[in-house]
């Protein structure tokens, strides 16, 4: 990835460098010719004008390149993620929905609302309060409240008290 990110910050410097050498070389060209300055220099300076743009072709495509493969890279990164997650969900089934129900008998013992809970359960799956806010078509204001209303009834200072509280004992203590 390293190699990725250098080819492509050299790639996107060659483009800037050939953009410049294009422009300087076309503007210099319209003066010489101006002044009726002898073909060969003209001509010198077309080539010089066309290796520039033979610079941006090919360091545009080097650059695209390069992008295209961390985009690839990224997307089988994810793919790959997303069927891990899939295989340990359905590995679990049986213990995620247990730990559903006891979530929620925990809510109902904190004598959470049913919009506190639902925030609250959605908060424990990592929502953030403007997704929450989208999910249930309600304002971001509203989710904070209830939120903060979901941690003062639970005793706990904000979101990640109130997932360490589900999660503590679910880990096996460290051993020494």
């Amino acid at each position: 990835m390293a190699f990725i990110n250098d080819t492509k910050r050299f790639s996107q410097w060659a483009i800037v460098l050939s953009l410049f050498v294009f422009v300087l070389i076309t503007l210099d060209l319209f003066e010489d010719y101006k002044e009726g300055v002898p073909w060969t220099h003209l001509i010198t300076e077309v080539l010089i004008l066309m290796l520039s743009i033979l610079g941006l072709a090919y360091f545009g495509r080097l650059y695209h390149q390069f992008s295209q493969s961390k985009i690839n890279l990224l997307t089988q990164d994810l793919a790959i993620a997303n069927q891990q997650a899939q295989q340990w969900r359905e590995a679990n089934r049986e213990l995620i929905a247990g730990l559903a129900v006891q979530i929620r008998k925990q809510f109902d013992i904190w004598l959470l609302t049913q919009a506190e809970s639902e925030v609250g359960m959605l908060m424990l799956k990592g929502l953030s309060h403007g997704e929450i806010a989208h999910v249930r078509n309600t304002s971001e204001r509203t989710i904070r409240d209830q939120a903060r209303a979901v941690y003062r009834k639970a005793g706990v200072t904000g979101r990640t008290e109130l997932s360490a509280f589900f999660l503590e004992d679910l880990l096996l203590p460290l051993q020494q």
